[in-house]
Formats: C-alpha cells, sequence, structure tokens
C-alpha cells in the first residue's frame, strides 16, 4: 500500500486531461476537453484550485508561454504531468480499471 496522497475523482480528469492534451496543456483546453469526454460543466474556481492541488502534491508542474496579441501579451501556464503525477495517475487508472473489470453488462454502455 502506498503513502502517497491518492487522487479523487476530478483529479484524475484533469490529469487525464493534461496527458491527453500534451504539451499545449493550458487550462482552457483542460477545461474544455473534460467538459467534452465527462460531459459535465467544470467551473474555472474548481479547475483552479484544483491544479494548485496538484502543484501542491507534486503532481503536475508548467511552464509559462508567451501570450499573443489576443491575450494582450499575458502569459499563459502550460501544464505537465511530473514522474509522481503520472505514478499516481497510474495507480488511479488501474484500480479503477480493475474495480470495474467484469462489470460491463451492469454498468452498460454509456
Amino acid at each position: 500500500m502506498s503513502d502517497a496522497p491518492g487522487l479523487g475523482e476530478f483529479e484524475q480528469l484533469v490529469l487525464l486531461a493534461i496527458l491527453q492534451l500534451g504539451p499545449g496543456a493550458h487550462a482552457p483546453a483542460v477545461r474544455a476537453a473534460i467538459e467534452a469526454a465527462a460531459d459535465r460543466r467544470v467551473t474555472r474556481s474548481a479547475l483552479y484550485s484544483t491544479l494548485d492541488r496538484l502543484e501542491a502534491k507534486r503532481y503536475l508542474s508548467w511552464r509559462p508561454e508567451p501570450g499573443g496579441a489576443t491575450r494582450g501579451g499575458i502569459p499563459r501556464r502550460c501544464f505537465q504531468l511530473t514522474p509522481a503525477g503520472l505514478t499516481a495517475l497510474r495507480r488511479s487508472y488501474r484500480a479503477v480499471s480493475t474495480l470495474a473489470s467484469g462489470l460491463e453488462g451492469r454498468l452498460g454502455s454509456a
């Protein structure tokens, strides 16, 4: 059993979206990816507080990206998983997959 902090459902969705988006994973893109994939509304405050929490857990890091003319030169943060974040996501994904195994008939199709 690991002593590393676990992931909540929304934290898992955020990390999955960042991993899927790759190097250009900025907050608005993460938000849009989660809303599209999970069919749920994501507030800015929920997203940013989760990003801050995941950074505090050392599960993600960010780098500044220069802002273009449409942003008035304001830089944006591009997020990426850290090795610890990838490990936590793998552990969480494995647990969900293991528990869901064989339940396809009961869960039905989405």
